[in-house]
């Protein structure tokens, strides 16, 4: 069976500043020491959620990028 690993980062360097959306996420989403915790034990509505808006804001700096910086 092939190795379908989709999470591998296009820019490696990327990683921390990933990371670092994530956090600030799901502080903007109220869930308190994110970073602490153990993933397993949040329930995966929350854990989506981190994800959903990550997702949404990258969305949103691409489209600016490709408006050229101006914000519409």
């Amino acid at each position: 069976m092939a190795n379908n690993n989709n999470n591998d980062l296009v820019v490696s360097s990327a990683r921390s500043a990933l990371e670092q959306l994530k956090y600030e996420t799901a502080a903007e989403l109220g869930i308190p020491n994110y970073a602490q915790q153990y993933k397993g034990d949040l329930p995966s509505r929350v854990n989506g959620s981190v994800g959903g808006y990550m997702v949404k804001k990258m969305i949103a700096l691409a489209e600016q990028q490709l408006n050229g910086g101006t914000v519409r």
